[in-house]
């Protein structure tokens, strides 16, 4: 990708979002989201390290990720960006990438410590896996910003359904890969995380870097440090979190949290369920709406028994989480009938667009453990 194009906002010119339009003006309110997001797309597909994941497999990954999210506008944009650069080599290597990213696509909650090792085993290190696993999150998260923001903008969608999106499936072995005690149902108790691959150990790290890690306060957290082995991805990835979630005006910070739990059910993450459930209902002051939609079962609508206004936000958030995507005109209307203005389906799109991405790392690199389950 050439600095020309990296510097082309790729969701605004994909979405077609026009200067002057309402969505553009929110956008530019949240600049910090919308700024962070390009970013973290010029540090994947514009990095200078491609002895282990080479450019032309990177276009040719997200190519097939956009496909599998059914957003072909979005395979097209990397199909262009592959043509410009030399093809990629082909071979197990590469057909072992697509394989992992077609089941992260599709499934993440299917994914288990033998896919990282078969990935080992035909040549993958492990910096290399975390740039992977980084990509096809981030281009799960574009499909579904592309989505939201066509859907804001007026725009047609390709397979709209008005029908409510279910709760997904999820692990439920009693054990992790360590042997500690694993969640076998959601839940908005503390957990833990163990990782599947090694995270990098603070003194790895240059001062630089360990200065990076600590000012974003990840330097104590294995998650944090294992997505570290690519430092570049995860400072833009942290920007972006904080300007889709800690802003003002807009989306009320509950429902922003509401929408990363029901994205979260859809994809079977029981670990970020419980951290943005537990927030939703600390804001919310509503812990039983929430217990409530935690506890719906796989396959069942997830807004049975909430508000009307929480019925929409979820329903809508379930939507655009399911794999692939089917977020309709007819649910962002029963928003805007809600009152909803342009800021706030933004927002709601984003907190919930941001969680295919956060669900699909933390459910395939590693799994959740919880000390107080009883043995």
């Amino acid at each position: 990708m050439t600095s020309t194009q990296a510097s082309v906002d790729v969701l605004d010119q994909l979405a077609d979002i026009a200067p002057d339009s309402p969505l553009a003006a929110a956008r530019t309110t949240r600049d910090a989201a919308t700024s962070h997001i390009q970013g973290s797309y010029r540090a994947l597909f514009t990095a200078g390290d491609g002895i282990d994941f080479p450019l032309p497999e990177r276009f040719e990954v997200a190519r097939q990720v956009a496909l599998w999210h059914g957003d072909s506008r979005l395979a097209d944009h990397y199909a262009a960006l592959q043509a410009a650069v030399a093809p990629p080599a082909g071979g197990a290597r590469l057909e072992a990438a697509l394989s992992h990213a077609q089941l992260l696509s599709h499934h993440p909650a299917g994914a288990t410590p033998g896919h990282l090792a078969g990935l080992r085993r035909v040549g993958w290190s492990l910096d290399a896996i975390v740039t992977l696993s980084q990509l096809i999150a981030f281009v799960s998260f574009q499909s579904r910003l592309l989505r939201g923001y066509r859907l804001i903008n007026h725009q047609p969608v390709a397979n709209p359904s008005d029908q409510a999106a279910p709760a997904g499936r999820w692990r439920t072995g009693g054990r992790t890969h360590q042997e500690r005690s694993a969640p076998q149902a959601f839940t908005q108790r503390e957990l833990g995380w163990e990782p599947w691959i090694a995270a990098k150990k603070l003194t790895e790290f240059s001062p630089q870097q360990q200065t990076t890690l600590v000012n974003n306060g990840h330097a104590d957290s294995d998650y944090f440090r294992l997505l570290g082995r690519n430092l570049a991805v995860l400072e833009q990835r942290t920007l972006t979190d904080k300007g889709i979630f800690y802003t003002s005006g807009g989306l009320t910070r509950k429902e922003r949290e509401l929408a990363a739990a029901v994205a979260s059910k859809v994809n079977g993450c029981i670990y970020c369920a419980s951290v943005h459930a537990r927030k939703a209902s600390q804001l919310s002051k509503r812990p039983d709406d929430i217990q409530r939609l935690l506890d719906i079962p796989s396959g069942s609508v997830l807004s049975t028994g909430q508000s009307p206004r929480w019925q929409a936000i979820i329903d809508f958030a379930a939507a655009l989480s399911a794999s692939p995507a089917v977020a309709g005109v007819g649910q962002l209307t029963r928003l805007r009938e809600l009152g909803l203005s342009d800021l706030e389906l933004l927002d709601l799109v984003q907190a919930t667009a941001f969680f295919a991405w956060a669900n699909r790392l933390m459910l395939t690199l590693g799994e959740p453990f919880d000390d107080e389950a009883r043995p």
